[in-house]
């Protein structure tokens, strides 16, 4: 019996569908545990979908790359995804076009604060260059954050990890922070995870309202296209601060 499920178990692992397969299943069963915790931002279903798939890697030890060949067509579907979140912004046009200011104020702040910030901690704990420089695209979405970190110096595998954990946590942390400020209109909720914590912390976003969505994706892409000529721009005003 068991020879038989391992035969089996050989001849799925050989097709490009277990990727595909797996990753659904680990994620339905991620919002299902999600749905069933009454939305409980703890129990982000991206978070356990990532953590379910991991285990199971590394349980059957499937390489990374036979898994990715089946999970690509979910990857491929980012760019229509990203590109649909223009619909509910379309219907804020009007809020969006009244908080200009405000708008492009915040997005230079908190974009300025996340590439800073990132960099000094990653001094004060003591990382190496390569690290420091992986960190400061960190609140950007992944394709952006390699491109940076590698035209910078930076390690674009190491910071991949780093924007994943960055969206994570700001998808977990983002409402007990706002309501200990006392932040309560959905379009700065929005807006303020959308530059934060990139495309996961805006799908979290969009679980609340299409308003805070809205705003988050709006976020998510000025802060991509910003932090992309920020961090070359500094990268040597920042080099005093990271040190050799």
């Amino acid at each position: 019996m068991t020879a038989e499920l391992s035969q089996i178990w050989v001849y799925l692992a050989a097709s490009p569908l277990l990727g595909l397969t797996v990753t659904l299943l680990a994620y339905q069963g991620a919002f299902w545990i999600y749905q069933r915790s009454g939305n409980n931002p703890l129990a982000n279903p991206v978070l356990i979908a990532v953590t379910a798939l991991v285990l199971f890697l590394t349980a059957t030890g499937t390489t990374y790359e036979t898994y990715f060949a089946g999970a690509q067509f979910v990857h491929f579907l980012l760019g229509p995804a990203t590109l649909a979140l223009a619909i509910p912004l379309y219907t804020q046009f009007k809020r969006v076009r009244a908080m200009l200011l405000p708008v492009l104020a915040g997005l230079l702040a908190g974009s300025l604060t996340a590439i800073v910030s990132a960099v000094l901690i990653g001094r004060l704990f003591g990382a190496s260059q390569s690290t420091q420089l992986s960190l400061a695209p960190k609140s950007v979405t992944t394709p952006i954050a390699m491109g940076i970190a590698e035209r910078i110096g930076g390690i674009p595998s190491l910071t991949a990890v780093l924007v994943i954990v960055t969206g994570i946590l700001g998808a977990l942390g983002a409402r007990y922070v706002f309501d200990a400020m006392k932040l309560h209109d959905p379009a700065i909720r929005g807006f303020a995870i959308g530059i934060a914590s990139h495309g996961i912390g805006t799908a979290r976003a969009f679980q609340v309202n299409e308003q805070t969505g809205a705003f988050a994706a709006l976020a998510m892409g000025l802060n991509g296209a910003l932090t992309a000529m920020l961090v070359p721009a500094l990268a040597h005003w920042l080099s005093p601060l990271i040190g050799h």
